[in-house]
């Protein structure tokens, strides 16, 4: 066995630590949110305090009540400071002052993402919060808090976690400001960056921090990132920042692997040179397996962010560990208005997370990385009957089953020395990987016997289903259709046509096809009337025009009238992003003079044609369409016939919207604007 693949198993057991001395406090009902709280439980003061955008739910689906329930499970006095007023620091004064750090997030979502729309329009809801307000938490919410928490405790240590931290760890585009930012570490002014799954990671740093302070070195734990000056002495320099060399960081033969690092491009390189950006992204993602991953280092003006290598997954018994903390499975008792994402997930179960995916428009492998982990069958049934048995409001529905998607559940590679040696990006793309396990035998099962539970009326499917990969199984996709489906079933080919799928790490429409069939018949076996809903992204880089008209005419052929659509949001770190703002491919090697161009969607005027032709039957598009069509070469597509996609004539008082108000703009833009389609200019009201 390579001694990475013998890295894979040296993790520290995440409930093997010898419990912090406030152990004996025991266990709080909720984590407190206030002074009488604390003092209702007999504690002077808060070991750590955790500040949130996201309103606190104790429950397993919110980040921060998994994470608080774990450090109390340590043995440690956890505080929670949510949705703060952070326009001074009195509110970061609430709990005092933590006898070892904050842990700062900007909750489940990104802030950025929670509050603006792909056409960076503001949103006035946010699923997160009482009532579903908007506004309660600030743009970069990792950022202020972590500012305002200085503030407050000027010598209190600050730790960043949660995805907004997470996809902000190395220089990023950032599509709000549109430029790329310096890592998050550097703005937020933190002590340390725990990305990714970070159970592991903050347990150790939490049990060495209550032992020797935050003067000390934790660059031997995974999944961490830190500033220092330089790459220390005993260290090897695999360089990846020279754009005109084809060596993009790999390991000299003559180097032991736990000694090298790997040296991206700094960032004020990356910031001025989109082709080094898109070297850097590709890097990065290839060190993303934790079987053979390296730490990587950036250089930002005279300090270099460290990164360590990707965190060790949780074994099996590691998740149930975490899923069994005693969560009160509910909104703290301080609120007195729904907060629709707790209505949304109270009756769901998380059974895996990470996705082996690797679409490159999302961010969830960054995140929970490719490694599937998945819950015991036990945990995950004792679960469904917690829920049943102690949950309000239960109806007999589990409203979900699933994760990050419905059917990896217990995948994994055939062989754990291939899987520690594989620097793939996707287990699935362009073809399923022959060392990939494909048997959905376990999860078949497992609805099986989640069905059967006393009391539990339906099971249901509502996490998105690699429609690749159900096909392996046509087991599994009778079982969905007959026992775990509501009439509906979304899945997301994305698109039609090979060139935007191909930017996006995608199967071909041919496997949704295939899928089709399966599902149908399956439905027509159970006399059950079902209908599977396609998502689609328009405007991801790589594609063009006419490949929106041809994903449009699919459309219409088949029948699909979208209501809600998606135009691609470049997020922070995703691959699709360093296309979108690098105009590189990073799915291919980055060299001057020989990476791959991709052309993106940018203007907001072509970015809205992209979604309008998703939406072709809406009568508001029609007069953009109409005039894209006639600039394409393709009137023949204008008409009252079933082969047209859009009519000659307009309703009455239809067609003449704008474009919308935009954030600090005081009205809607109605005068004639102009746009290109395919190079060719033409007018449009």
């Amino acid at each position: 066995m390579t001694k990475a693949a013998e890295t894979r198993g040296a993790a520290k057991p995440l409930f093997s630590y010898r419990k912090h001395w406030a152990h004996r406090f025991g266990v709080a009902p909720f984590l407190p949110m206030s002074r009488a709280e604390m003092e209702t439980l007999g504690w002077d003061s808060c070991d750590i305090i955790l500040v949130t955008g996201d309103a606190y739910i104790d429950h397993p689906s919110f980040g921060m009540a998994i994470i608080g329930r774990l450090l109390e499970a340590q043995g440690f006095r956890v505080g929670i400071i949510a949705q703060p007023d952070w326009r001074d620091a009195s509110a970061f004064r609430a709990l005092g002052k933590p006898n070892l750090f904050f842990g700062v997030t900007s909750g489940n979502m990104d802030s950025m993402v929670n509050r603006y729309t792909s056409d960076r329009r503001l949103r006035h809801n946010d699923s997160y919060t009482p009532g579903g307000e908007g506004g309660k938490r600030p743009d970069r919410a990792v950022i202020v808090y972590a500012q305002r928490c200085r503030e407050a405790f000027p010598d209190a240590p600050i730790l960043l976690g949660g995805i907004e931290a997470s996809l902000r760890r190395i220089a990023h585009y950032d599509y709000w400001s549109d430029k790329v930012r310096r890592s998050i570490l550097f703005d937020a002014k933190a002590d340390l960056l725990l990305y990714g799954n970070a159970e592991r990671a903050l347990v150790e740093v939490a049990h060495r921090i209550a032992k020797r302070g935050m003067a000390q070195d934790f660059s031997d734990i995974r999944g961490v990132a830190f500033t220092r000056d330089a790459t220390p002495e005993d260290w090897i320099e695999a360089s990846a920042e020279d754009i005109d060399e084809p060596d993009e960081g790999r390991m000299r033969k003559d180097a032991q692997s736990e000694t090298v690092v790997i040296r991206l491009p700094a960032f004020e390189q990356v910031a001025n040179d989109p082709e080094s950006y898109a070297r850097a992204s590709r890097v990065l993602h290839r060190e993303s397996n934790p079987g053979n991953a390296r730490p990587l280092t950036q250089r930002h003006g005279t300090r270099d962010i460290w990164l360590t290598a990707p965190p060790i997954p949780l074994t099996m018994a590691e998740m149930d560990g975490v899923y069994d903390l005693p969560f009160a499975r509910a909104p703290h008792p301080s609120y007195t208005q729904p907060i629709p994402a707790w209505e949304m997930i109270r009756h769901s179960v998380t059974i895996m997370r990470g996705c082996f995916g690797g679409c490159s428009f999302c961010s969830i492998t960054e995140h929970e990385g490719r490694i599937i982990q998945s819950r015991s069958e036990g945990s995950i049934l004792k679960e469904i009957e917690t829920i049943r048995d102690k949950t309000e409001g239960f109806t007999g529905i589990i409203s979900d089953i699933g994760g990050p998607t419905a059917n990896m559940y217990r995948l994994a590679c055939k062989d754990r020395e291939t899987e520690a040696l594989c620097r793939r990006p996707s287990c699935v793309y362009p073809d399923i990987c022959k060392n990939l396990e494909t048997s959905h035998d376990s999860l078949i099962q497992l609805y099986r016997k989640a069905r059967a539970i006393p009391g539990v009326k339906k099971v249901m499917v509502a996490s998105g289903v690699r429609y690749d990969l159900a096909v392996k199984s046509p087991a599994y996709v009778r079982e969905l259709v007959e026992h775990h489906v509501g009439g509906y079933l979304k899945i997301a080919p994305e698109h039609t046509e090979s060139g935007p799928l191909s930017k996006m790490m995608k199967p071909g429409i041919g496997s949704y096809d295939r899928f089709k069939r399966l599902f149908d018949a399956a439905a027509q076996a159970a006399k059950k009337q079902y209908f599977l809903i396609p998502y689609f992204i328009a405007a991801h880089p790589g594609t063009s025009d006419e490949d929106m008209l041809n994903l449009a005419l699919w459309l219409k052929k088949n029948g699909y009238r979208a209501d809600q659509v998606q135009t691609y949001l470049p997020s922070p770190m995703a691959l699709s992003t360093a296309m979108y703002h690098s105009g590189f491919n990073p799915l291919k090697p980055v060299r001057r003079g020989a990476s791959e161009k991709v052309d993106a969607v940018k203007g907001l005027r072509q970015r809205r044609l992209h979604k309008a032709f998703l939406r072709y039957h809406d009568p508001e598009n029609w007069p953009v369409l109409r005039e894209a069509l006639k600039a394409m070469g393709r009137a023949d597509l204008i008409g009252p016939g079933k082969h047209h996609l859009v009519p000659g004539w307009q309703p009455v008082g239809t067609g003449k919207g704008g474009e919308g108000r935009r954030i600090g703009q005081k009205g809607a833009r109605t005068q004639s604007r102009e746009f290109r389609t395919n190079g060719l200019r033409s007018r449009s009201s």
